[in-house]
């Protein structure tokens, strides 16, 4: 009997795992998130010393994608349907400034002319990026954020959108009898070309300044994005006629954009002479055209000094650890 081998149980001769304790896995769980905080913050402080030692270095960097060139930008359907999208936003933008025109100016129907943009905006910006405005498109070229050949065909299609804006709205005018006139920009003198361009250069360094700054936020929330654009178009159109009424008694409708500008028959028609009516168009040219452009340009780089200086932004090391430690417990 000795070597009878002992009768296996049925029943699993197994012992209750002891139940963990919760205060210890809490402790373990805030351990690694203030392990996570802490690596973070490692991080963001790395980084902007990085930034701090050189701060502009990669500042010329292209910020669009690779690849995108005159031979390649064709072989996919997107660039089609950003360029129709620049078109329609541009021919909206130019046929209600146009209409304000005929029918009393910006401010008596600023009130309207606010949500009306801010739509516009909203609609198109996951489209194409809703530029509408030759000085935005420069400055995003400049700054390496849009390639050129992408920046010469948006350019093109502004000016395509604006056109149809100014057909449409004279067509409507033309039609219904009225005795309202076109809007037009008043005639630039070798006088007053320095007031009516120190104007539009400020105007357009903000504006450009601002999309550049809204650029972020329109992935993110397009109506953040229009209303911030909007707000601060409306901003300079306001600065830009305080500032021409008041110091230069010199009464102008400013667009800051090229081409409602031209919508706006900036150029002259009719002079003494071939030389005289050279001499006023490429004054306005310059004036309501060039100037705004190189302020544009002006915009975005200012933009971007600003945010390298400051390291990529406001960082508050309180505010992390508050969010990952105080705020969790």
């Amino acid at each position: 009997m000795a070597n009878q081998k002992p009768k296996k149980s049925g029943k699993k001769n197994s012992q209750p795992e002891p139940k963990k304790d919760l205060k210890e896995t809490k402790e373990v769980s805030e351990t690694k998130d203030t392990k996570t905080v802490k690596e973070t913050t490692e991080t963001k402080s790395a980084i902007v010393a990085s930034t701090n030692e050189n701060p502009m270095k990669g500042f010329f960097a292209r910020k669009y994608g690779e690849g995108e060139n005159i031979l390649t930008i064709f072989k996919t359907p997107k660039i089609w349907g950003a360029l129709l999208g620049e078109v329609l936003g541009t021919f909206l933008i130019t046929a209600i400034l146009l209409l304000v025109g005929v029918f009393g100016g910006m401010f008596q129907y600023a009130t309207l002319l606010a949500p009306a943009l801010i739509f516009v905006y909203i609609v198109i910006v996951k489209v194409s990026g809703a530029n509408f405005n030759p000085l935005i498109t420069a400055g995003m070229m400049a700054s390496r954020r849009m390639s050129a050949i992408r920046g010469v065909l948006y350019m093109l299609a502004q000016l395509l959108g604006a056109w149809l804006g100014l057909i449409v709205v004279n067509a409507f005018r033309l039609g219904s009898g009225t005795s309202a006139e076109m809007p037009i920009m008043n005639e630039v003198t070798g006088e007053t070309f320095w007031a009516v361009a120190l104007v539009e250069l400020i105007g357009a360094i903000i504006l450009a300044f601002c999309f550049a700054r809204a650029i972020r936020y329109s992935k993110r929330s397009a109506l953040t994005f229009a209303i911030a654009i909007v707000s601060c178009l409306i901003f300079v159109v306001v600065l830009g006629a305080t500032i021409s009424q008041g110091f230069f008694q010199y009464s102008t409708t400013f667009t800051f954009n090229p081409v409602v500008s031209l919508m706006y028959q900036i150029l002259p028609t009719a002079a003494d002479n071939f030389g005289e009516l050279a001499q006023m168009a490429g004054l306005a040219a310059a004036a309501y055209v060039i100037v705004p452009i190189v302020g544009g340009i002006i915009g975005f780089y200012l933009s971007d000094t600003m945010t390298r200086l400051a390291a990529g932004g406001y960082t508050c090391d309180y505010d992390t650890d508050c969010c990952g430690q105080v705020c969790k417990k």
